[in-house]
């Protein structure tokens, strides 16, 4: 049999492949490209590029499929595209998760995730069988052409791209409100394909983005779009990662915030931000690195530490914001001070699930 059958992360990796979402790289990648982008964050010709596109399989799948000339790639019972496959290889798979992410610890769901996978890799050229995206029809979802075409249309000739997993509190609106003072457009892009057990559900991040924009932006300035790609949590990595994704859906400009894709205590508050000044000028996107956000009850706004000196003067006066501390109070079904999450996300999150439950792949 020449078929392979995706998982659901495998299909939204082909998907975001044959869209042009990780451009330069078009194909899933080979042992040269992969050492490369692991070793040096670079393509082999210097480009920057910061994690690995991977197709992984189990050694028994290798042994099929090894010496075809064709691979059909199939997803929920329907072909939706070849592969020509041109290598099979493996790797140290624990060297691999510490240079990627850090460390080897499986309580890091992205180390989990990789070294639980398959440890042998497919490369070649794709080709999709089936238009895309319609496989998996993604409702709020913007193709890299359509994104375009929408801000060549509203006249944008600047867009901030914002990534973020959670539902918005008012960290995430203080970092948006300070993009649009610099650009014509803010694209928010959350992403919701697989994450951690205890992330927001798609539905609960679509829910409260659209309770934010309807209620308190300039609408005619945003476009809300999902992202379906999974998660990486390889922070400072992951962060330059997900700048290249909104370079090529037409964004100018990129936020990064504190601890960008970051998970439990495994990056810096701003290694992100370190790690993109080594790429400046080179990302074909400007980024733009924001101090973390919080409440200062003396100031009585939503500060930073480079515009507030109570961190350091007064620091009970402080209320750190972060996703994780607002996942916390929901799932206690306490409400947000509201100082911290307005009241009207918390209530667009009645009646769908909030939380997931369980991995999905």
């Amino acid at each position: 049999m020449s078929e392979l059958h995706l998982t659901r992360t495998q299909y939204l990796e082909f998907e975001k492949l044959a869209l042009g979402a990780y451009e330069p790289v078009k194909d899933f990648m080979d042992e040269d490209t992969f050492r490369s982008v692991v070793e040096r964050m670079r393509l082999p010709d210097g480009t920057p590029f910061t994690l690995p596109i991977l197709l992984s399989i189990d050694l028994e799948t290798m042994q099929r499929l090894r010496g075809l000339p064709r691979i059909t790639l199939a997803y929920q019972g329907v072909e939706v595209g070849v592969l020509a496959p041109e290598s099979f290889y493996t790797c140290n798979k624990a060297q691999v998760s510490f240079a990627l992410f850090g460390t080897t610890d499986k309580a890091h769901p992205g180390v989990r995730f990789f070294l639980e996978g398959g440890d042998w890799f497919i490369s070649g050229p794709i080709s999709p069988i089936t238009p895309l995206p319609q496989i998996l029809p993604h409702s709020n979802e913007l193709t890299p052409l359509q994104a375009k075409s929408l801000f060549k249309n509203r006249g944008w000739k600047s867009v901030a791209g914002f990534q973020t997993r959670n539902v918005p509190h008012r960290a995430h609106e203080y970092l948006q409100r300070v993009a649009l003072e610099y650009v014509d457009g803010l694209f928010l892009q959350p992403l919701v394909g697989r994450k951690k057990t205890g992330d927001f559900t798609p539905e609960a991040v679509l829910r409260g983005y659209t309770a934010l924009i309807e209620g308190f932006y300039p609408s005619e300035r945003i476009a809300l779009s999902l992202l379906t790609t999974a998660m990486r949590y390889a922070g400072p990595r992951e962060a330059i990662f997900h700048a290249i994704i909104r370079r090529n859906y037409g964004c100018t400009h990129f936020i990064i915030g504190r601890d960008h894709a970051g998970v439990g205590n495994f990056y810096g508050k701003y290694d992100a931000h370190q790690l993109a000044e080594q790429f400046s000028g080179e990302l074909g996107i400007t980024i733009l690195p924001l101090h973390g956000p919080f409440h200062c009850r003396r100031c009585d706004s939503i500060v930073t530490e480079k515009t507030c000196p109570h961190h350091e003067t007064d620091p009970s006066s402080i209320s750190h914001i972060s996703g994780t501390d607002m996942r916390a109070i929901l799932i206690e079904g306490r409400a947000p001070d509201t100082r911290l999450m307005r009241s009207e996300i918390v209530n667009a999150l009645r009646g769908v699930p909030i939380f997931i439950e369980q991995e999905d792949d």
